[in-house]
């Protein structure tokens, strides 16, 4: 697998992948984790150092999301409130 881009990083809250979306709710964390890093390293053909890579772009994309969104929450701005959510409140 080749490095994951900015815009889809590897185990992305999208991505079928990430652990916890596939990984049963009855799993113990540790196998959870288990199951998570062989697929992180299956999805790079075995390949250690780009799974490894992959990890750390993914992380810093997160990062990134997180920095911007704490800038705009301080600046004032609030995302508006889905349409799933004032279905749930009803």
């Amino acid at each position: 697998m080749s490095a994951p881009s900015a815009s889809a990083p590897f185990g992305s809250a999208s991505s079928a992948s990430a652990p916890s979306a596939s990984a049963p709710p009855y799993l113990s964390d540790n196998s959870r984790y288990e199951q998570a890093c062989d697929q992180a390293i299956a999805m790079c053909d075995g390949n250690l150092r780009s799974t490894i890579k992959a990890l750390i772009m993914a992380n810093e994309y997160l990062e990134t999301e997180l920095e911007e969104l704490q800038a705009a929450i301080a600046a004032g701005c609030v995302p508006a409130k889905s349409q799933h959510a004032k279905s749930d409140a009803a």
